[in-house]
């Protein structure tokens, strides 16, 4: 695509970056067979190539956004499924996220939905405040169908159909030793995953202790940052960043395989911190070593090869696929392959590229269009008739698990349990039969 930015332009890093993305972009349209909303609304201002041009006019021109453009911006999931489909290699993420940053500098939003904005940066990055949040959600979910009948309380509505309806226990953060240790790995202890299921450390941390892995948990380290750089809020999703570094690289220091992420939205930014922090003399060199480290569990299991064990003979499992997984790091055949070889039989929906519509706050602050996704996934899932979804992001397990009566596990629980663990707790009496028919 011709571009006509000016010298002066250019000069601004983030903005030669985009520039340089929106040239790549050929207006071949191949991304709109794979975009969610495109497929949804049929609007091309709803593709990505519909949402190129917006953002080039916007960013060119250096235009004040609108309310018509803010909407189609927003209304993306970043799913990235057109960054996999694009003949191409137009890095879309960076575009956007480029533009929502520009938006969040210059647009002003209804009150209301800046005080929801606000306090999803406010809580959901931080463990202590979310598990207060949720217990308050848990009093007020019998008032739910009165506020969804207020269209500007839709994010609110959502906040409370999302929230469990149980009190999860705080998962350990204490360091465990492998019997027979061939590495050492950090394992990112995250904001929203612990709170909501903190089934998913405990399960990791068994089978990378099986698999030959000292587990050690970082001090000072906190959340990646994804929630509210995708959000626009760059200098927080860049503060947060360069804490982790900070943090990890002192683990570095002590020797380090890997940094292992078990919610794979949290594993696509902590692997972009090179590009993110490329321009800042201080960390640029140290988060491009932590990215260059950045392993989903699934990854780094796929690599070192699992432990000994096929109790999951038997046992069906539908496997829905992270869009920050196969498009946003392209791991996209290691999960099947290891549940295969965990003795599950796998299988994999129709529209498998598509996303659920739980993208971070997406399902809170876009319910509507969400919901169409989230119901038109869980329909293709449940057409497989399997005895547990497997996902590998906790986004996905909540959205999907709230439209379903089949349990919902995180990947890394199910190959837990087929190796030795205990069986999880989303299955627990659901099945008839299984590993844990044998004492594990």
């Amino acid at each position: 695509m011709q571009t006509s930015f000016s010298a002066r332009q250019l000069a601004d890093p983030a903005m030669a970056a985009s520039e340089a993305v929106i040239r790549k972009c050929v207006h071949c349209g191949f991304c709109t067979a794979t975009c969610p909303t495109y497929v949804l609304l049929g609007d091309e201002l709803d593709s990505p190539r519909g949402r190129i041009y917006l953002m080039k006019q916007m960013l060119e021109n250096e235009r004040e956004p609108t309310a018509e453009v803010v909407k189609h911006i927003d209304r993306c999931l970043s799913c990235l499924s057109c960054v996999t489909t694009c003949p191409s290699g137009v890095n879309y993420a960076h575009l956007v996220d480029h533009a929502r940053a520009y938006i969040e500098a210059r647009y002003r939003r209804p009150v209301i939905e800046r005080m929801f904005r606000a306090l999803l940066a406010a809580v959901l990055p931080h463990p202590r405040r979310f598990r207060a949040a949720l217990m308050l959600a848990r009093l007020v979910r019998p008032v739910t169908p009165l506020v969804g009948r207020i269209k500007a309380l839709g994010p609110m509505a959502a906040m409370l159909a999302l929230a469990p309806r149980g009190a999860a226990q705080a998962p350990s953060a204490v360091s465990s030793p492998a019997t027979a240790p061939r590495g050492r790995v950090v394992l990112l202890q995250g904001c929203a995953e612990p709170v909501l299921r903190p089934e998913i450390r405990a399960a990791a941390v068994r089978l990378l202790n099986r698999s030959g892995y000292d587990v050690a948990f970082a001090q000072g380290e906190a959340c990646c940052g994804s929630l509210v750089h995708h959000m626009g809020r760059d200098q927080e999703g860049l503060a947060a960043a360069r804490r982790n570094v900070d943090a990890w690289d002192r683990e570095i220091a002590r020797g380090l395989d890997a940094i292992v992420i078990t919610a794979s939205g949290c594993g696509a930014t902590i692997k972009d911190y090179g590009f993110m922090l490329r321009d800042d003399p201080a960390y640029a060199e140290k988060a491009a070593r932590v990215s260059s480290l950045a392993r989903d569990v699934i990854e780094l299991l796929d690599a070192a090869g699992l432990p000994e064990g096929k109790g999951g003979e038997g046992i069906k499992v539908a496997y829905h696929a992270p869009c920050s997984l196969q498009h946003g790091q392209q791991i996209t055949s290691a999960p099947q392959r290891l549940l295969t070889a965990a003795g599950f039989a796998v299988r994999t929906p129709a529209e498998a590229h598509l996303c659920c519509g739980s993208a971070g706050v997406y399902n809170i602050m876009q319910s509507g269009i969400a919901g169409q996704l989230g119901d038109r996934k869980v329909a293709s899932l449940e057409r497989l008739q399997a005895d547990v979804i497997a996902t590998g992001n906790i986004g996905c397990a909540i959205q999907i698990g709230q439209r379903t009566g089949t349990p919902v596990a995180h990947t890394v629980e199910l190959l837990d349990w087929a190796t030795g663990g205990p069986i999880p707790p989303a299955l627990s009496g659901a099945l008839n039969r299984g590993p844990a028919d044998d004492g594990a």
